[in-house]
């Protein structure tokens, strides 16, 4: 018959180890049962949602020192997705894949100079035709000034004149380093813009090649599910990018074709200020009308800047109860909060280019996730990635059920 004492002693290590490590365990137990179940859980899903912040705060950060080079891929990205069906259709008349990229890049660049020449000069000569409504308009007001008991006969205009020369000269340093740096923009803009169309060029010549050396960053056994991941996403950037135009174009038609028959000036520029605005969700259409109204209001006075917000209020209608809905609803699948919330994330961290791509990425993303989650490639055993043929639409390739 074994005592206590000699059980205790048989189970316990000589140096005493084994006893401390039950002690531990006991006491993390009592820890563990203290603690509720709930504050475990939180406490498990904070520190990764903390790290997940701080990668991804660190990746902005990075990406914004890299802008110069980021910005003009993304823009060369969004025009190949765009292009890509006219790029099959020529490859299919026998174009080789070089002349095929090179002769519809030749023809982007001709259309928007055309577009920016035509605007140009609408510009010149609605700007003439409004020197004469501007100074009846300064006139009024004026007029309206003197009315309430104030005059300008008092004031002293030399004096004026000679305040504005000395705040001049006193920040003329300013000015000078404004300059410099409006320069600085305009050349990073020069290079930005060749470089989008050198990389569209081989983005659209080289697209598959280019995604295949990428998959090799991927792990094996997750190939094929990057590969068909990317080519959704790939598919519903694409139909995003078709879309807005679409619906840009139908904006600037409705607004531009509206100031024109109200008789506003910069009819045709401010239909090409609205279609440049209506790639900015939300923000871009707000800015753009307020634009249309208060020429109206410069030009024809209140009445007609009436009529013009009234046509604008309409067209929007039209964008956000129709076209919204059934056109982009149908090519993109995002909620108007989710647009929302990605649109103001964008500005908060990139300003004004975090607006224009927040909706693009986010659709990107949505359909890479929506494609991971049906997981259609566990019908085919076969773990290499599987590369559409380069005149197959990914878009009109049929899903495979989960």
């Amino acid at each position: 018959m074994t005592t206590p004492s000699t059980s205790s002693a048989g189970n316990e290590h000589p140096d005493g180890t084994e006893h401390q490590g039950s002690v531990a365990s006991r006491v993390q137990e009592k820890l563990a049962s203290d603690i509720p179940y709930g504050i475990v859980v939180a406490a498990a899903w904070s520190w990764r949602v903390l790290l997940i912040i701080t990668m991804s705060a660190v990746a902005v950060w990075l990406l914004s020192h890299v802008s110069l080079l980021v910005i003009p891929l993304l823009i060369a990205a969004l025009l190949a997705t765009l292009l890509q069906p006219a790029h099959r259709l020529l490859l299919k008349l026998k174009f080789p894949p070089v002349l095929s990229s090179l002769t519809l890049t030749v023809i982007l660049v001709l259309v928007v100079a055309a577009l920016l020449t035509l605007a140009g000069q609408q510009l010149a000569v609605g700007f003439a035709t409004m020197q004469a409504s501007v100074s009846r308009g300064i006139r009024d007001f004026i007029a309206l000034v003197e009315s309430w008991g104030l005059s300008f006969e008092q004031l002293d205009y030399q004096a004026l004149l000679d305040d504005a020369v000395s705040a001049l000269q006193a920040n003329s340093g300013a000015i000078l380093s404004g300059a410099l740096g409006f320069g600085s923009t305009a050349t990073n803009i020069g290079a930005g813009i060749v470089l989008a169309l050198f990389a569209l060029i081989f983005f659209l010549k080289d697209g598959p090649k280019i995604w295949n050396f990428l998959l090799n960053f991927v792990p094996k056994k997750h190939r094929r599910a990057i590969d068909g991941a990317g080519y959704a996403g790939w598919g519903a950037l694409g139909s995003y990018v078709r879309v807005q135009i679409f619906v840009a174009f139908v904006d600037a038609v409705g607004i531009g074709v509206g100031a024109w028959l109200l008789g506003v000036p910069l009819a045709m520029p401010l239909g090409v200020l609205v279609f440049l605005g209506s790639f900015v969700p939300i923000v871009g259409a707000v800015l753009t009308g307020a634009v249309a109204v208060l020429l109206a209001l410069v030009a024809n006075g209140w009445v007609n800047a009436l009529l013009m917000l009234g046509v604008v209020l309409l067209v929007q209608q039209l964008e956000s109860n129709v076209l919204q809905p059934f056109v982009m609803g149908a090519a993109v699948n995002l909620h108007p909060l989710a647009v929302f919330l990605a649109v103001s994330a964008g500005v908060a961290t990139l300003g004004l280019v975090g607006a224009v791509f927040a909706v693009p990425v986010m659709a990107f993303i949505n359909d890479f996730v929506k494609y991971l989650s049906r997981k259609p490639w566990l019908d085919d055993p076969d773990p290499e990635p599987a590369h559409y043929p380069p005149d197959l639409d990914p878009d009109s390739v049929p899903e495979q059920p989960a």
